[in-house]
């Protein structure tokens, strides 16, 4: 970019100076000419009053061919009658000149043309004398473009300091520019410290965001990847601690009977394990505002549905789980919608008491809302954790987490669910008393 604006600006400024001393050089030739025939006139006018009656050829000014002045008196009716550069006799009739036809209608023409006498681009003077006849004075024009060309070393020597001048400038000026910007690029983390464009500030302030949700998801990915990586070692550890015993024919038989379970438990939490990362994988990379799977729900049959699923996990955690409400129609896709209610029910009632209830409620709230409702009578989460509860392998209670079999990803998943159909979730929870997680789903 740096080289681009530089590049840039050179030719910005080489253009500028080429068409200023262009502009400057037909300004300069302008002036001349104007001299020139302000001189044409003054001369003629101090020659007429040097001429006495007729005594052209006589008359000592008249002869003269000071500053290359060419002198020419012409009759009425164009007759060279006197010519200091050449022989009047032989010369052509001069009424069909433009300055002479000038000349004889208001009493004084000018004309620059090319002279068909000495065939050189000349400019002309022409005036009316008392006795009617017509005094020209001229000048040949290439004695301008001489003054010109002498000066034309000159005006080379300046463009070139001028362009000269413009690269170092331009040079420094972009250093300048771009300084702020490769400065903001290098230092992201702290763009309040960093002196920014106040034009750019829009732009920045994207940028800053994108850096940080990428620093962010960086972060979350490490977290990710350290907390699978224990997930996964844990129940690993135990097949693998349990299936050297048997090997080793260190476990007797009532030993193997309990050690096959513990693996089979394992392996199966291993499973589950897997299949939640899968699964949230698949999640994070779907398109958020994709809703082509998505089509007419009932809410409440499909509540219906997981809690008679888990009714059975519910009798051996002596957990009571009722279902309430009515049945809803929303646009969802049905298998989220089903792993949303089946993970809130799993963990309202791992989470429980014994004897304790789980309440799962559909209603419509409004003309445009649907209401879920998911409400436990269990342990309840600590205020200073509800906000993140959400995220991935975070538990309040490691330890009985773990006893409970959960991987830690149901609540992760919910949120994805939630966000993929853009509906509203509220957690309320205190502990000993019991947590309710509300969902809002537009129709």
């Amino acid at each position: 970019m740096k080289k681009k604006i530089n590049t840039l600006y050179i030719l910005l400024s080489i253009c500028a100076i080429l068409f200023t001393l262009t502009a400057t050089t037909f300004v300069y030739y302008g002036f001349l000419r104007e001299e020139v025939l302000d001189n044409l006139k003054i001369y003629a006018h101090f020659i007429e009053s040097s001429i006495q009656q007729n005594a052209y050829d006589s008359n000592e000014v008249l002869r003269t061919e000071a500053e290359h002045i060419r002198i020419t008196v012409i009759q009425k009716d164009g007759t060279v009658i006197f010519d200091n550069q050449a022989d009047a006799i032989q010369m052509d009739n001069h009424s069909s000149r433009p300055e002479v036809k000038k000349a004889l209608e208001t009493g004084e023409g000018i004309q620059v043309r090319r002279s068909d006498t000495m065939n050189k681009n000349t400019f002309y003077y022409a005036m009316m004398l008392e006795n009617g006849d017509i005094l020209r004075v001229s000048k040949e024009s290439g004695s301008i473009w001489s003054a010109l060309i002498q000066a034309m070393p000159m005006i080379i020597i300046i463009a070139v300091v001028l362009i000269i001048s413009s690269i170092l400038f331009s040079t420094i000026l972009t250093r300048s520019i771009v300084k702020p910007i490769e400065t903001l690029a290098n230092n992201l983390d702290c763009v309040s410290q960093v002196p920014v464009y106040k034009e750019l500030m829009p732009f920045v302030n994207t940028i800053q965001k994108q850096h940080e949700d990428i620093l962010k998801s960086a972060k979350m990915r490490q977290e990710f990847t350290a907390n699978v990586s224990h997930e996964l070692k844990t129940p690993l550890t135990s097949i693998s601690g349990y299936s050297e015993l048997i090997e080793n024919g260190m476990a007797s038989v009532e030993d193997m009977q309990r050690f096959g379970g513990e693996i089979h438990k394992n392996a199966k939490r291993l499973l589950t394990l897997i299949n939640d990362i899968l699964r949230l994988s698949e999640l994070d990379d779907s398109t958020k505002d994709s809703n082509h799977a998505f089509e007419a729900v009932d809410l409440y049959g499909v509540a219906e549905n997981c809690v008679n699923m888990l009714l059975l996990s519910a009798e051996q955690h002596q957990v009571q789980v009722n279902l309430e409400g009515n049945s809803c129609t929303i646009e969802a896709d049905k298998q989220m919608v089903e792993e949303l209610i089946y993970n809130l029910c799993d963990n309202a009632i791992r989470y429980n008491i014994q004897g304790g209830r789980v309440l799962v409620s559909v209603h419509e709230i409004d003309e445009q809302q649907v209401e879920l409702v998911v409400q436990d009578t269990g342990i309840g989460i600590p205020k200073e954790h509800q906000n993140r509860i959400f995220e991935r392998f975070y538990r309040v209670d490691k330890s009985r987490s773990k006893s409970t079999g959960g991987t830690g990803l149901g609540l992760a998943i919910v949120k994805h669910i939630v966000s993929r159909h853009q509906a509203e979730m509220e957690l309320e929870s205190e502990i000993g008393v019991g947590t309710t997680i509300r969902i809002r789903f537009h129709k």
